[in-house]
């Protein structure tokens, strides 16, 4: 059922053991997933945020492995080494949102295939925060989840908001959707940003990690959203947010510098979630597992604890 695929463990800081390997959504798009069979516990879904990848996750697969937790992670379609899905590798773009559900699918066939013990969790981050929301409304099979930044609503300042949705949607209709969102390019931000002022953290030697990932294997690099992602981002997160919370235990964790997720909407939210907790850390950027130690230490310790609660 599932081919070998490569895995960069020589910039991962991840784990010895992990098996990654190919699978197909039902659509045909492939995918590359990565297992870490080791744990008692259960097994940990890992939904990465838009322009990540399996390897970026290797710290807090750490953090779940010691904890006693299997990991299964992928790399969504269009970005890691999945199949881009226009001609344009550097771009970042999905034909319809709820593709990415043919990808939740594929993770969670391959978790029965692979026949995980325990129960399963999820922990996302940004578009997997978005995704896993839309994925645990579906009835994804998990006891518990744990987002990072979730992007169920996208910081756009309210002056320019009409305009994100006038341009995103007029260039669908005039087949220019493949163009990037203004302000962004092909180039892969971490690779381009300067450390000073960036979006992402705050610690310059996890800014250098993810730095040299990219340095090391660029095929794993993506650059800024297409207007049709644009689009369907706005578009899937305005529904998101008019629906009930799901009746599922949930942790989410938010910087209070926040700048590429809409903090108001993740307050919102959650504040209606039943058995949900918003953890704000003063101070911190959007990428909490790559903030300051104590940032993701505490995000990674509250993250197990609910688990650990959950999964009796």
């Amino acid at each position: 059922m599932h081919s070998q695929a490569p895995f960069f463990a020589d910039i991962a800081r991840a784990p010895d053991g992990v098996r990654a390997f190919w699978t197909e959504a039902h659509d045909g798009v492939r995918l590359r997933l990565a297992f870490w069979p080791t744990g008692t516990k259960g097994t940990v879904l890992i939904f990465p945020g838009r322009t990540e990848y399996i390897e970026k996750y290797g710290p807090a697969i750490s953090h779940l492995i010691n904890a006693g937790y299997a990991c299964l992670a992928v790399d969504w379609r269009g970005q890691g080494l999945s199949d881009r899905v226009i001609a344009d590798p550097m771009s970042g773009h999905v034909h319809d949102f709820v593709d990415y559900q043919s990808d939740v699918a594929a993770v969670v066939t391959s978790a029965r295939a692979l026949e995980v013990s325990g129960p399963m969790f999820v922990m996302g981050h940004s578009m997997g925060g978005c995704i896993g929301l839309r994925a645990l409304h579906s009835g994804l099979p998990v006891r518990a989840a744990s987002f990072s930044a979730p992007m169920w609503g996208i910081r756009i300042h309210p002056v320019l908001r009409p305009t994100a949705w006038f341009l995103s949607s007029a260039a669908r209709t005039m087949r220019q959707g493949h163009r990037y969102a203004p302000g962004t390019s092909a180039a892969t931000y971490v690779a381009d940003a300067a450390f000073e002022n960036n979006f992402l953290t705050r610690d310059r030697a996890m800014w250098n990690f993810a730095r040299a990932q990219i340095a090391a294997h660029p095929e794993l690099g993506l650059g800024g959203p297409s207007l049709h992602w644009l689009n369907e981002a706005l578009v899937e997160t305005r529904r998101l947010r008019s629906r009930a919370a799901p009746d599922v235990p949930c942790y989410a964790g938010l910087g209070t510098h926040e700048r590429i997720v809409d903090p108001i909407a993740v307050d919102e939210l959650m504040s209606r979630w039943p058995n949900g907790q918003l953890d704000l850390f003063d101070g911190a950027e959007h990428e909490l597992l790559l903030e300051l130690p104590e940032v993701r230490d505490r995000f990674m310790e509250r993250t197990i604890a609910l688990f650990d609660q959950t999964g009796d």
